[in-house]
């Protein structure tokens, strides 16, 4: 039983799912009989996080990338927990950051501002001068929280591990998934892939040709003062960008036009990460874009990204064309492909629930389809219908709803449309031809310059076997002995039937023409010689259950 090597911590997540009104958790934590696992409300299981602190805030906010797991309501309720609490003293943050320097604080800094510019429950961040007079954020690791997180995830596999027992643990998969989310908090300790990831967004996004690469900016990571526990980068100055100033049309500015540039310039920026590089930024809310004092965009907090192989980008590209032409029969044969696992599906019974859903977009104008919206119904088909779709596209899928939702909030007048349907054809474009259409060209023509010389040669072979009797066929047919068998059986019983009629004929024939009393017990003989092998050939046909 779960509790019976209780802690404080343990007593301290049943009060809260007792105060919260849990009575399902309750129930299965202390051991008793549990039914069907019960979700509280979202309301509810939102409390409960914020209730049981801040590494639940930040598991919650991992749960609110996992619309393949969670109707949209979770999601939209888990997507408000603000990861937000009081700092910790600059006293205790200074000590961290000695550690973790490789020379004294003071001839690495020449100013620290003690007061932090934002503090979650991981870290803390704080603004700074170099020596050399660079502005930069330094990200701090909050004192002792990786004793915490070793803690509460022990306690997230526990329950997870009951949960796992019953019939909706197992078709989850709950056990995989508790351990793909401690795996998430744990990798939230380690700066230094905060800092690999930014790094590669920022080399990702350097070029493009599919926007300025120069109006888009990823802070610049100072590797020589970047430790596991300190991330050193570039301090970028601006405001999140639903707080931005456009400018006004007093000032000879046109705001309208420059929220339109800010929309597409970050809807073909994510359409590259996801689509191009298969590496994307997985949290644009709006806290985590910027806009900067010198008009520029700058994609903060590189912590969470998602990642996406070549066959997963077509498909969802096709998908995205299928939601579009509202085709629910293609829609149902992606989400197959897609499928983690191969577990038996009712295909028409798929096709049906994209098509009940697809159909109240029927009258609705391309440009007022909310696309993430539809792509988190789709998600909900799927889990409808018990299909388990591989975790990144969670993150797929709460990308492109934040992106849609910061885009319409930026620019209310923004059609969606009009900015995916010339994306869709470059990338329909360069999967056909790929990136280097000559390069492609050149290695085609090359492929059929080397089937043209294979061809004649492999025919002519083929050719001098069939001529000289050298070539076999090679055939496996299964249930071939089953077939000879009664085929065999068949004609055995065919010409017992034959002999019978033709000894029963022998002796009318004899019976009619007998002159001799020889003559009639040779015609009684014949008869039942032929009585007896009926008799027998009926016996065997009923024995053998083939009488049909």
């Amino acid at each position: 039983m779960f509790l019976t090597q209780t802690t404080s911590r343990q007593r301290e997540i049943l009060e809260v799912f007792l105060r919260n009104g849990w009575d399902y958790m309750r129930r299965l934590l202390t051991g008793g009989k549990t039914d069907e696992p019960q979700l509280p409300t979202p309301a509810v299981l939102r409390n409960i996080l914020v209730d049981l602190g801040p590494v639940y805030v930040k598991f919650g906010q991992l749960l609110s990338t996992r619309p393949d797991l969670l109707p949209a309501a979770y999601i939209e309720e888990l997507s408000t927990l603000q990861d937000e609490v009081p700092p910790v003293n600059w006293a205790d943050i200074e000590v961290v950051i000695r550690q973790q320097l490789p020379q004294s604080l003071e001839s690495t800094f020449s100013t620290i501002d003690p007061r932090p510019v934002a503090a979650g429950s991981i870290a803390q961040t704080h603004k700074a001068v170099l020596i050399d007079g660079r502005e930069v954020a330094i990200k701090v690791q909050r004192p002792g929280i990786d004793a915490i997180v070793a803690q509460d995830i022990s306690l997230i596999r526990g329950v997870a591990d009951l949960v796992a027992r019953t019939e909706f643990g197992q078709m989850y998969d709950i056990d995989s998934l508790a351990e793909e989310f401690t795996k998430a908090l744990e990798a939230e300790l380690d700066f230094l892939r905060e800092a690999s990831f930014t790094d590669q967004l920022r080399r990702n996004l350097a070029n493009s040709r599919w926007f300025d690469s120069s109006q888009l900016v990823v802070a610049e990571i100072y590797w020589d003062l970047t430790t596991p526990k300190l991330l050193v980068m570039e301090w970028l100055d601006g405001v999140p960008i639903l707080a931005a100033d456009f400018g006004s049309e007093q000032n000879g500015q046109d705001p309208r036009a420059k929220r339109a540039a800010v929309t597409s310039l970050l809807f073909r920026a994510f359409f590259q990460q996801v689509y191009i590089d298969g590496f994307f930024h997985a949290d644009p809310h709006p806290g985590n874009l910027f806009y900067l004092k010198d008009g520029r965009v700058a994609l903060l907090d590189c912590g969470m990204v998602g990642r996406l192989d070549p066959r997963s980008q077509q498909i969802l590209t096709e998908m995205l064309l299928a939601i579009v032409d509202l085709d629910a029969q293609r829609c149902a044969q992606l989400t197959l492909q897609l499928a983690d696992s191969a577990q038996p599906v009712i295909l028409s019974r798929l096709e049906n629930d994209y098509d009940r859903m697809l159909r109240k977009y029927y009258n609705l104008s391309l440009s007022q389809i909310n696309f993430s919206q539809v792509f988190y119904e789709v998600l909900q088909v799927a889990r409808n219908n018990k299909i388990r779709l591989p975790s990144n596209l969670g993150l797929y899928a709460k990308t492109l709803a934040n992106l849609e939702g910061v885009a319409r909030l930026v620019n209310p007048e923004i059609n969606l449309l009009d900015e995916i349907k010339p994306l869709i054809t470059d990338l329909f474009r360069r999967q056909l031809l790929g990136a280097n259409p000559l390069q492609s060209l050149l290695r085609t023509a090359l492929d059929l310059k080397s089937l043209s010389l294979q061809s004649p040669r492999q025919i002519e072979l083929l050719l001098d076997r069939v001529t000289s009797e050298t070539l076999q066929w090679n055939l496996s047919v299964s249930g071939l002995d089953n077939l000879r068998r009664t085929m065999d059986n068949a004609a055995s019983r065919l010409s017992f039937s034959v002999l019978v009629g033709s000894l029963i004929i022998g002796a009318a024939l004899i019976s009619n023409n007998a002159q001799t009393s020889e003559l009639s017990w040779l015609s009684t003989i014949l008869f039942a010689t032929a009585s007896l092998l009926g008799l027998w050939l009926v016996f065997s046909t009923i024995r053998s259950g083939r009488l049909r």
